[in-house]
């Protein structure tokens, strides 16, 4: 959402108030006139760009949900990263238009007794997309590479197979001919802290306050360090990392959006040129790799 600013008239003094608008809102209502019902908000011009950008790009999903379901393509996207780093945002503005019929969001909870005690990849083999299906993972089986090892939650010995076994199940999906993407959100430590503070406040984020949130910053080193064991083990030619800069949430989504629809064929497609991902912003696995390298013993100096 957007911040505007209405002008009121109150007893005779103009009054300023902040409010929260609906995505969109000024997508929609750019072209309407002045009049005596109409109240005048401002909002940031880039906040329009964003709205317009974003519009002109669930077209272009739309577009490519026809071709999915047309060529019985089967299209599954992972979204990791830290805690508040902007997954689920750009999940949604993703689906916002789509079938849901046609796409999917998987988000499980943490595995039961019973899973517990099955292969490993057992719980998100069904889940993967059919032909016609794009799915999308909110957190997905990397949740052995990070969340795990660092609260405790596997053995080391459990986290090093997990490792060595990534590359080869994805490797299979591919081969098998699902069209992957692996997203890795980067946000900064300080963004992620804002992120965590807003969300005491605005009471449409409090659902999302968790008591992991504060670990996230306690334990900022030990997801940094198990980062880059992920990316080192996991970031293969046929199954790379893309990685998203995102402590800007709108350029985050616009771009990892642009990411998905230039990487795959439709019919109607907008020319590529228009869906060049911003390299400020998309960065591919093997320069985060030779970052992380270059910067792992000065840990302030990592992105998340």
């Amino acid at each position: 959402m957007a911040t505007g600013t209405i002008k009121r008239r109150k007893k005779g003094k103009d009054k300023q108030e902040k409010i929260k608008l609906l995505e969109g809102t000024a997508y929609k209502f750019k072209e309407n006139k002045p009049g005596k019902e109409r109240v005048p908000v401002y909002i940031k011009k880039e906040h329009l760009i964003y709205e317009e950008e974003l519009k002109k790009l669930q077209i272009e999903l739309m577009k490519l949900q026809k071709q999915i379901k047309k060529d019985g393509m089967r299209v599954l996207t992972i979204f990791e990263g830290r805690d508040a780093a902007g997954k689920g945002g750009t999940i949604k503005r993703i689906t916002a238009f789509l079938n849901a019929r046609g796409a999917r969001v998987v988000a499980l909870e943490a595995p039961s007794d019973r899973e517990k005690r099955q292969w490993y990849f057992q719980r998100y083999v069904s889940h993967l997309p059919s032909g016609g299906e794009m799915v999308l993972f909110d957190r997905s089986w990397y949740n052995r590479s990070m969340v795990e090892p660092v609260m405790g939650f596997c053995s080391d010995e459990q986290h090093k197979r997990f490792l060595k076994d990534a590359p080869f199940f994805e490797e299979m999906l591919v081969k098998d001919g699902i069209r992957l993407f692996k997203f890795y959100f980067s946000v900064s430590k300080e963004e992620q802290q804002r992120r965590f503070d807003s969300r005491k406040t605005d009471p449409l984020k409090q659902h999302k306050i968790s008591p992991v949130d504060n670990l996230a910053q306690k334990f900022w080193d030990q997801y940094s360090v198990a980062k880059f064991q992920m990316l080192n083990e996991t970031n293969r030619s046929l199954t790379p990392w893309t990685i998203i800069r995102s402590d800007n949430k709108k350029r985050a989504r616009i771009n990892c959006i642009k990411h998905i629809l230039f990487h795959l064929d439709y019919e109607g497609k907008i020319s590529n040129e228009d869906l060049w991902p911003d390299p400020e912003i998309v960065i591919s696995g093997i320069d985060e790799i030779k970052h992380m390298e270059k910067n792992l013993m000065t840990p302030k100096t990592l992105r998340g």
